[in-house]
């Protein structure tokens, strides 16, 4: 089957702990729960039990959590499975809270991984007429494609192709406030989720479900079939 579009995956992303910062990375190993490391641990309210995310948390997006490291805003370096790193980050975020870890990663939809092209990204900015960071959207995979702005969001049943992995496309990302947070200082910007809201259904980006696992690596040929 000839393809729809094609190109190249510009870049990898994997978010280690869940509304915490995460890591651009050359290569990465594809698994059924999606992007290997991605979202193996969530940050937990010890009151409530709750999952908390950087839409009521904000402070969680000044914290980075890369391979098996969490780094705080004052250059420090934490253990995931050490007690003192939930110790620490309850001191920052000031609420009781625990890190808990999973054996598959808590991608909003399970054994996915988040998929985003370059030219929704860079029709995104003119549109809005100004810089929008990728690490706003989360992604996992982001392709330069020779497709159409937002074509993706009608690719639902679709073939992924980048190296040796294959994907089956799910459905696009309905985006959350997340996305209108600086992902530096957590800044608010409301006008981006509006624009989201009134032209694009506050979509940005497609899930896909791995078929197989693979090792893929930034600048690996991608095809939409």
């Amino acid at each position: 089957m000839n393809p729809i579009a094609s190109g190249r995956l510009r870049a990898i992303a994997r978010w280690p702990v869940k509304s915490l910062a995460g890591e651009f990375i050359d290569a990465v190993d594809i698994d059924d729960g999606g992007v290997a490391g991605d979202r193996r641990y969530t940050v937990v309210d010890l009151v409530t039990g709750d999952v908390l995310t950087a839409a009521e948390t904000p402070r969680l997006l000044r914290w980075t959590a890369t391979g098996d490291r969490i780094n705080d805003p004052y250059g420090r370096q934490w253990a995931p499975d050490d007690a003192a790193t939930c110790r620490a980050l309850t001191a920052d975020v000031r609420r009781a809270v625990t890190l808990r870890s999973h054996s598959t990663g808590q991608q909003y939809h399970s054994g996915t991984v988040l998929i985003t092209v370059e030219a929704s990204l860079r029709a995104l900015e003119e549109q809005l007429g100004a810089r929008v960071d990728l690490r706003r959207f989360r992604p996992n995979l982001h392709l330069d494609l020779d497709s159409e702005p937002f074509a993706e969001l009608a690719w639902t049943g679709r073939r992924l192709r980048i190296g040796d992995a294959h994907f089956e496309l799910q459905h696009p990302c309905d985006r959350c406030v997340i996305a209108a947070r600086d992902p530096d200082s957590g800044k608010k910007w409301p006008e981006l989720l509006s624009h989201l809201h009134r032209h694009h259904d506050l979509l940005f980006g497609i899930f896909a479900r791995p078929r197989q696992g693979a090792h893929v690596t930034t600048g690996d040929t991608a095809e939409i079939t």
